[in-house]
Formats: C-alpha cells, structure tokens, sequence
C-alpha cells in the first residue's frame, strides 16, 4: 500500500459531471449544520463547479440549510454518478451566501433552468463554497495547502 499525498484543490475535473448532476438524476447532497450542531441535508440541483476553487449552488428553499450556512458557514457535499465514473466524492468547504449583487446574478446566470423556474419570484440566495479537502471513500485526494 502506497501513500499518497492529496493533489492540490482543483475541481475543474468536476465541471462536466457536477456541473451535469441535475440532468443525470443525480443531484448533489449537500450537509449543514447549526451553530448547536444540528444537521441537515438536502439535494441540490444547482450545484456548479464554480471555479477551480469554489462549488456554487442556487438557494432557492430559504429553509433549514440556509439558516444553518447563516449560523455555521462550514458545509460538505456529496457526489456519485457511477454512468460517469465518478465514486463517491465527498467535498468540505466554507460558504458564503449572496443575497444581492453581482455574484449572485453571475451564480443565476449558471443555474440550471429547472431551477430557476422553482423560484419564480427570483428569491434565491447564491452559495459559494470555497473548497478544502475532497475525498474519495476514505482517502483524501484533494487538499486546500
């Protein structure tokens, strides 16, 4: 058994398949939790591979999870798509939210239409997670240095 050290944080590899999630039938789970430590996790259509370093999603439900990423910024992602060959990725990060302004209209912008037509009075909040260690099973394979 060999050890390897974990790549330096690049999601541009995901683009195609996160940024696909939704119209495979495989959204994104995202996990949250409140300042008391309370969890929750939801699926998210939206989720985009922003950049190379940062994951984004559209927030439309203003419910549990966005009142837990007010408290707690922290958040974590999970991803499988077996018909891409993508195993079960696991992404933690930091988010911040964009209520108003630029960033918010560029996540909009990116969000797919599906999900845009279920905040017709354009409501929704943009989550941009700054990524810091991706796993894959048990074994990191990517970490913010």
């Amino acid at each position: 058994m060999t050890n390897q050290t974990p790549a330096p944080i690049d999601l541009t590899a995901f683009e195609d398949t996160i940024g696909n999630a939704f119209g495979d039938g495989t959204p994104t789970l995202w996990a949250t939790a409140s300042k008391d430590g309370l969890p929750d996790l939801a699926p998210k259509g939206s989720t985009m591979v922003w950049d190379k370093d940062h994951l984004a999603f559209w927030e439309r439900a203003h419910g549990t999870m966005l009142e837990n990423l007010r408290e707690n910024p922290h958040a974590a992602m999970f991803y499988r798509n077996r018909d891409r060959g993508v195993g079960a990725r696991r992404f933690f990060g930091t988010a911040e939210l964009y209520a108003t302004g630029e960033i918010r209209e560029a996540v909009r912008s990116r969000t797919v239409q599906a999900e845009l037509d279920r905040d017709p009075d354009n409501k929704g909040v943009a989550v941009v997670v700054r990524i810091d260690r991706v796993a894959d099973g048990s074994k990191d394979v990517q970490l913010r240095s």
